[in-house]
C-alpha cells in the first residue's frame, strides 16, 4: 500500500516567543515493510534533515528561531509504502538492549489493577497469545473515548477511569507487559483507517512488545489489533513524552496553541 501524507501542526505564541527550539521526530522508521518513496519535513517553509539517529532508532532534526516567534508551522509529507507484515517490526537500524524497555516511567507506572489485568492474561507457554490477550483486555477496560484524558494521564489513571485515547491505551499495554516481564515500548505514528468514508486520519500511537525468537511485535490496543499496511511507524520511546514527533522548549511567557491536521491517502490505485 502506498499511504500518502500531509501532517502540519501549527503552533502559536502569545504573546510572541523570544525564541523557538524544537526536536523533530516526524521521519518514518525504515525497516522491513515500511519503505519511505519520498518526504519532506519543514519549518516555516525552511526544510529540515536529520542530524542525527536516536539510541531507538529514531532519526531526529533540531531546528531552532532566529528571531521572535508569533507562530511556527511544522509541516510532514510524503509517501511511504507498506506492506502488513502482521505487527512484526524487523531490521531496525539499531537494536537497543531490550532490558531498557522494562523501566517503568511516571506515565507508565504500574498499578495493582493493571497489573491483575496482566496476570490473568498470561499464557506461559505462549507469551505471544499472552500478549494478545493483553491487548484484548486492555481494549475492553479501556473504552475510547476522546476528552476523557490529557496528554499527562497515567496509564493508572486511565485504568482506574476506564476511557481514554490511544495514547493511554498504549500506555496501560506496555503497563502491563512490563508488570510480567515482557519489554514494551510506546511507537507514534499514522493510521489509516479503511472504513473511514474519506481518507482523512490522525496521528496515533500503539505499543511494541518484545518477544523472543520473534522480536518486536506492535500491538494497537484502541482497536484490538497488530498494526497493518494502514499504518505508519515514525518513532518509540519508553512513553508519550519519550516518543512524541514535536517537543519544543520556549523563551518567554508566551501562552502555546497548537493546530493540527493530519490526512492520510491511499495512493496505490492513483
Amino acid at each position: 500500500m502506498n499511504l500518502q501524507v500531509r501532517h502540519k501542526s501549527e503552533y502559536s505564541y502569545e504573546p510572541e516567543a523570544l525564541r523557538v527550539s524544537l526536536r523533530i521526530k516526524l521521519f518514518p522508521s525504515r525497516f522491513d515493510g515500511q519503505y519511505i518513496r519520498s518526504w519532506n519535513v519543514s519549518v516555516n517553509g525552511e526544510e529540515v534533515h536529520p542530524i542525527y539517529m536516536s539510541g531507538y532508532g529514531d532519526d531526529v532534526a533540531l531546528w531552532q528561531s532566529t528571531d521572535k516567534a508569533k507562530s511556527v508551522v511544522v509541516l510532514a509529507e510524503g509517501v511511504v509504502e507498506t506492506e502488513n507484515r502482521n505487527g512484526v517490526v524487523a531490521d531496525l537500524p539499531r537494536r537497543p538492549p531490550k532490558g531498557v524497555f522494562l523501566r517503568s516511567t511516571p506515565l507508565t507506572a504500574i498499578s495493582d489493577e493493571i497489573r491483575e489485568l496482566a496476570e490473568a492474561a498470561v499464557d506461559k507457554q505462549n507469551p505471544l497469545a499472552t500478549c494478545h490477550s493483553v491487548c484484548d483486555a486492555v481494549h475492553e477496560a479501556v473504552a475510547y473515548r476522546p476528552n476523557a484524558t490529557s496528554a499527562a494521564t497515567t496509564a493508572a489513571e486511565a485504568m482506574a477511569g476506564g476511557a481514554g485515547v490511544c495514547q493511554d491505551h498504549a500506555h496501560v499495554m506496555i503497563a502491563a507487559c512490563r508488570s510480567i516481564d515482557i519489554p514494551a515500548r510506546y511507537v507514534t505514528g499514522y493510521l489509516n483507517a479503511a472504513d473511514e468514508e474519506e481518507d482523512t486520519l490522525e496521528t496515533h500511537a500503539w505499543a511494541e512488545v518484545f518477544i523472543d525468537g520473534l522480536g518486536w511485535v506492535g500491538f494497537d490496543a484502541s482497536n484490538a489489533v497488530c498494526p497493518t499496511d494502514h499504518y505508519i511507524r515514525l518513532a518509540c520511546g519508553l512513553d508519550a513524552d519519550d516518543a512524541t514527533p514535536i517537543k519544543g522548549h520556549v523563551v518567554g511567557e508566551s501562552d502555546i496553541s497548537l493546530a493540527a491536521e493530519v490526512a492520510v491517502v491511499d495512493s496505490t490505485q492513483q
